[in-house]
């Protein structure tokens, strides 16, 4: 299957947007004062669930991000 060059980059995009917004809110999750990530120094489900969303979102921004550059190099080689 062949990409087109402006989905190439679209995908590539999507991938790094993905990873800034993820990190950013990882940071901020483990960072959390309002009680909600931790109760009395231990992790809640609140943590645990948002974290597995961080972890999957990281791991699907980073294939699509990935077929995206794949795509914009086969597009460069033409």
């Amino acid at each position: 299957m062949k990409l087109s060059r402006p989905v190439s980059w679209f995908l590539l995009a999507f991938g790094v947007w993905s990873w800034v917004i993820w990190v950013t809110f990882a940071k901020n999750l483990f960072k959390d004062a309002s009680g909600l990530a931790f109760e009395d120094g231990s992790p809640t489900a609140y943590l645990w669930v948002h974290l597995a969303l961080a972890v999957t979102s990281f791991i699907l921004g980073t294939a699509v991000g990935v077929i995206g550059l794949r795509g914009v190099r086969a597009t460069k080689s033409v």
